[in-house]
């Protein structure tokens, strides 16, 4: 049996198990090129993930960078050719691990030139010249525990992930942060394989006493589905707990649509184009109805190990179709990161441009629905009134695609009020076909 586990997981999974204490536990992991934050909960044997984050732009590479410019601009060097350039920066991460472990670290370096850089550089200058990238940190671990509707006083310890966790000023912030020491009793550097040796060894059936736990993931990103208007209805939200089902009704757009097209999407935009593609399905067999009259339950189920099932079915008949997608496939916490950070800088656009697109969906439907019905019952209408229809008709027509939210609304509003007394007619109309030939005790209310 297979199981993907992200990181910071594995890393709770080998606390958890390790120090076998309950609560709330943030799982702080600061690597090389990247930085991770999960919040989880330790429970009756049960391993919860409550949010997380991060920053796929930062790691130890950018605290290695900011000695690197140090040394550059104390020892006035000037443009380095690509020898020097690496040798500076090797000697910049070693500085930056001398550091952790000492007070100062002696920077002396033979340039290709013959030139001599001799430096010292101190626990506090290097404290100084990071605080920004400590502070980063600190801003996407606090994202994440609102995320979990949590304070840093409910969280019962910090798991400390990443050789770069390492750096006495990272201990220090973050202990500051949750006013504890952070946990860093195993390796930072082994913990995480720690963690998943674990999890290996319960999925090969190796359980001993006090084995019976459970691991709850969480959905990294939504998932959901696209509709009319190249829009994205979200079907299980990011930060779901997983095993997960959820399910929601769907209908036609068009009259006598007999099949559905399903496209399930990953991802926090609005729009499709910049979501994630994941699968595509078709649903045939739904009976000729008018527009908007079937039902089509659409479920999502995602089980332990990240399996997503989407179903969909055509509730009268019963015809359904599915398929099977793992989500998280070639989908590194990289691009997990970007999407999510995407989301939220496009958050006022997407709003606007979302709103623009369910007016033409509606404007769109609209005209469906008044073709069909001139279709069947222009004969009630007087050639005034079919002119003024046409007119209006003719007038959303043009500007149904339009980005003029403005001009979309004066048009659909023009034409709702030009066909309000058709509409009226053709009720009346039906209520009397409906009735004709009937009496009093026969018509059941």
């Amino acid at each position: 049996m297979l199981r993907l586990l992200n990181e910071p997981t594995a890393a709770a999974i080998a606390y958890g198990l390790d120090n076998a204490a309950e609560g709330i536990y943030a799982i702080y992991d600061l690597g090389g090129g990247t930085f991770d934050i999960s919040i989880l909960r330790l429970a009756k044997g049960i391993f919860e993930v409550l949010s997380t984050g991060g920053d796929s732009a930062l790691g130890g590479d950018d605290f290695d960078h900011r000695v690197f410019c140090w040394i550059i601009e104390q020892a006035g060097l000037k443009p380095l050719n690509l020898h020097d350039t690496r040798l500076l920066q090797a000697h910049a991460r070693e500085a930056k691990e001398y550091l952790s472990q000492h007070a100062e670290a002696p920077i002396t370096v033979k340039l290709s030139s013959g030139e001599y850089v001799d430096l010292v550089l101190t626990t506090d200058l290097f404290t100084e010249m990071t605080q920004t990238l400590v502070q980063k940190t600190l801003s996407a671990t606090k994202k994440a525990l609102r995320d979990a509707g949590l304070s840093p006083s409910e969280v019962r310890g910090v798991v400390m992930v990443g050789g770069s966790t390492r750096m006495p000023q990272i201990q220090r912030a973050v202990g500051e942060l949750f006013k504890q020491e952070p946990l860093n009793n195993l390796d930072p550097d082994k913990v995480v394989a720690l963690g998943a040796a674990m999890q290996a060894n319960l999925l090969a059936g190796n359980r001993a006493a006090g084995d019976d736990w459970l691991l709850l993931d969480v959905i990294p990103l939504s998932l959901g589905l696209e509709t009319m208007g190249g829009l994205v209805e979200k079907v299980i939200p990011r930060n779901s707990t997983i095993p997960v089902a959820r399910a929601q009704e769907f209908t036609t757009f068009k009259d006598g649509q007999t099949a559905m097209s399903v496209h399930v999407v990953q991802g926090e935009r609005d729009l499709v184009s910049v979501c994630r593609s994941l699968a595509r399905f078709e649903l045939r067999g739904i009976p000729p109805m008018v527009a908007g009259a079937a039902r089509i339950r659409v479920t999502f189920q995602v089980d332990a190990d990240g399996l997503l099932s989407v179903s969909a079915r055509e509730q009268t008949t019963g015809h359904e179709a599915r398929i099977e997608v793992k989500p998280s496939y070639g989908l590194t916490d990289e691009e997990i990161a970007t999407m999510l950070k995407e989301s939220f800088s496009h958050a006022k656009d997407d709003a606007s441009l979302r709103a623009l697109r369910e007016l033409q969906v509606e404007a769109k439907r609209l005209l469906e629905a008044i073709q069909s019905a001139l279709a069947s019952d222009a004969q009630i209408l007087s050639v005034d009134e079919r002119r003024q229809i046409d007119a209006a008709v003719a007038g959303l027509t043009a500007v149904v695609d339009s980005e003029d939210r403005s001009a979309l609304d004066a048009a659909l509003a023009k034409l709702s009020a030009a066909t309000e007394e058709f509409a009226a007619r053709r009720m009346n109309q039906s209520v009397q076909q409906a009735l004709a030939g009937k009496n009093i005790d026969q018509v059941t209310l």
